[in-house]
């Protein structure tokens, strides 16, 4: 057991901690004082515990609890038995879409009228317009050389082009592998209400159903009850979390323990939920930039995921293109498709950012978040 920037550690790699553990909260004689100089202080040496910085000079620092978790653990869903229930539920939520385009292309005259239909399916369905133009483009020559207007042809050409689209060739694999001796670090980050700590909470899940050791950091101080969701998630599969107890806490302080007591805890992943912001407002954008930067003093971030509501279409879009100017985000996560017949966001979010989808979320389930397959998601907006 080691003593991390006033939080009592007791994780230990190569053999996971007891469930149920629970470890004490308060500093000692061994915590850390800060230097005034803007540059990385040294801890006082410790018998038996690794030598990791403390926080930066102008990181407000403050008493960070690691709250452990309680008797009771959930076995999570196994993330290949989602995939099927994920890709039922989109395909009875996008029929619209799937249905309407496979019924205008199986008809018996595909004149400029139904090009025009078709073309304002895609448009309704937040595909965007120059994805719109290529697939409408791409489908015209199709249907021109094909020659058949047997549904089943119509399907397999749709299948093909929307595939296409949406770029198989995308890699959509989540950084969660230690490297370099450190777990990886994955920041999460998004407006307000788009299900951000709901997403981390489900993610850990997804990362405890893979066999591994997880630490969450509670970095969203604004928001009064988000440390305690994000604790409650952790608790339900025995995963621990870094928070604060005190009100509006500098966020870079406590994503800052977090990380460290991940590194000394020896976990494979450690992640930050940050608070909800609005992507117009300056401030709250640098503070996201400074949370990113102060974590990057003691390891990487393997991954910036922005969660990004499915219902709010093309507005998405304005969204995730300031944070990631911001954050440089690596991956998106889709939640609430369930409720949309939108399904062309992935498209165009894609497109416009050259960031893949990596995850999507289809339902208010503990379990219903599930990594994103090009074939599984087009297959279910066809059925």
């Amino acid at each position: 057991m080691v003593v991390v920037g006033g939080i009592i550690v007791g994780l230990v790699r190569g053999g996971r901690k007891p469930r149920g553990t629970v470890y004490p909260t308060t500093r000692d004689e061994n915590d850390v004082a800060l230097g005034g100089t803007g540059t990385l202080t040294e801890e006082r040496p410790r018998t038996g515990a690794t030598q990791v910085p403390s926080a930066p000079a102008g990181t407000e620092v403050q008493d960070h609890a690691l709250v452990e978790e309680v008797p009771g653990i959930e076995t999570p869903a196994p993330v290949a038995g989602r995939l099927v229930r994920l890709r039922e539920r989109l395909a009875k939520s996008n029929t619209a879409f799937g249905k309407g385009l496979l019924a205008l292309l199986s008809s018996d005259k595909i004149d400029e009228d139904v090009w025009d239909e078709i073309e304002e399916t895609l448009l309704l369905a937040d595909l965007g317009p120059e994805p719109t133009t290529e697939l409408v483009d791409a489908l015209r020559e199709r249907v021109k050389v094909l020659g058949s207007r047997d549904p089943e042809h119509v399907r397999a050409l749709l299948r093909e082009e929307l595939i296409k689209l949406i770029d198989p060739a995308m890699d959509r694999s989540l950084n969660t592998s230690r490297h370099d001796g450190r777990p990886a670090v994955l920041m999460v980050v998004g407006v307000n209400g788009t299900g951000k700590t709901t997403t981390v909470g489900k993610l850990a899940r997804v990362l405890v159903a893979e066999d591994k050791d997880v630490l969450l950091g509670a970095a969203d101080t604004f928001r009064a009850a988000a440390a305690e969701q994000l604790a409650t998630w952790g608790r339900r599969v025995g995963v621990p979390t870094v928070k604060s107890d005190v009100d509006g806490a500098d966020p870079a302080s406590v994503a800052f323990d977090a990380v460290r007591a991940g590194i000394e805890g020896e976990v494979d992943v450690v992640m930050i939920d940050t608070a909800g912001r609005l992507q117009n407002k300056v401030g709250l954008m640098d503070e996201l930039g400074k949370v990113k930067r102060v974590v990057e003093k003691l390891a990487t971030v393997d991954e910036v995921l922005l969660v990004l509501d499915a219902t709010t279409g093309q507005n998405g879009l304005n969204q995730a293109r300031v944070f990631s100017e911001v954050v440089n985000i690596s991956g998106i996560v889709l939640t609430k498709l369930d409720g949309t017949a939108k399904g062309g966001i992935v498209v165009a979010i894609q497109k416009s950012l050259g960031v893949p989808v990596k995850l999507i979320g289809l339902g208010e389930g503990a379990d219903d978040l599930a990594p994103f397959d090009v074939e599984n998601f087009v297959d279910a907006l066809l059925a």
